[in-house]
């Protein structure tokens, strides 16, 4: 269930409140006149089943309440009402199946907007792959895969693309770039100071690595992957199981490829660099189509959902 707490004009109440009457899966609807400030105007709150989620939140905007009031919307951990059964039970669907666009747009708009706390958490990881990939170790590969908080924007390009946000989609695409550039950037005069304190070698980079040598050597299992792990991302964001997102970061080979590129190219390898970009790439391009896929595939089930609902 989630639970809506919108602040109405006072001339819109009951346009609001028959809207919200008329949606298949809404209960404990509560009217407050006069009790909001900033913005004037009345109080209401109501729950509605994560299936009818959308359709509600999109009918409210089309109100332009987003723009004359407040749309405020969180999950319930936990409901103990018949009324809210029967919600739920009523709404089309299944809630796992639900996406609230809005929710996901503005969760992406988040995630995919250049910071210094973004390039900060890419490079950290970076670097920490880097370390993981002089000294063969799949420990440090892993830790560093959890860490990149690359998907967000490619989440952005997929939800951009999908809706139709050009201005979404260069903002998810110039944190990605940048945010790389950045990293390697850095990762690079992090090796060279690593050698400087014989901590890293060049011998260590082309020596034997039976853990960490494919990170340069892409083929169709690393695309292959990368479709795999981008559904599953896509399907962790839209159905609120964020859980699943550290098993796609820990799937994909995106960077400990920047790391093996960034460190390869401190030395003056150009073939590892080369390969490990390559790498980088083909992970990137794979998660982007199989996450824009996944998007398409679930707005056209849900929408075939609702449309039988509405014959019904």
């Amino acid at each position: 269930m989630l639970h809506l707490r919108l602040i109405v004009p006072a001339d819109r109440t009951e346009e609001v409140v028959g809207t919200i009457e008329k949606t298949v899966g809404t209960t404990h609807l509560v009217v407050v006149p006069g009790a909001a400030r900033d913005p004037a105007g009345d109080l209401v709150l109501c729950d509605v089943a994560r299936e009818a989620g959308d359709g509600l939140i999109s009918g409210l905007c089309a109100l332009g309440l987003d723009r004359s009031g407040s749309i405020a919307v969180e999950d319930i951990g936990l409901s103990l009402s018949e009324r809210a059964e029967k919600a739920e039970k009523d709404a089309p669907g299944e809630a796992a199946d639900a996406v609230l666009w809005e929710q996901l747009q503005d969760a992406t708009h988040e995630e995919s907007t250049l910071s210094v706390t973004y390039v900060a958490f890419l490079s950290l990881a970076t670097m920490i792959a880097a370390c993981g990939v002089v000294l063969d170790n799949a420990i440090l590969i892993v830790g560093a895969m959890a860490v990149g908080p690359e998907f967000g924007p490619l989440a952005g390009i997929c939800t951009a693309l999908v809706q139709r946000r050009p201005r979404l989609a260069v903002r998810s695409l110039v944190a990605l770039l940048v945010g790389f550039a950045a990293a390697m950037a850095l990762t690079v005069l992090f090796g060279l100071a690593m050698d400087a304190a014989g901590l890293f070698s060049e011998s260590m980079l082309h020596g034997e690595r039976p853990n960490t040598g494919f990170i340069y050597a892409p083929d169709w299992f690393s695309f292959v992957v990368g479709l795999l792990a981008g559904a599953a991302g896509t399907l962790s964001l839209t159905s609120a199981k964020s859980g699943a997102l550290v098993g796609v970061a820990i799937s994909v080979t995106t960077v400990p490829a920047a790391a093996n590129a960034a460190v390869a190219l401190g030395y003056g390898d150009l073939d590892q660099t080369r390969g490990s970009v390559e790498q980088l790439l083909l992970n990137l391009l794979a998660i982007v189509v199989a996450g824009t896929l996944t998007l398409l595939a679930q707005k056209f089930f849900w929408a075939r959902q609702r449309g039988r609902t509405r014959r019904a």
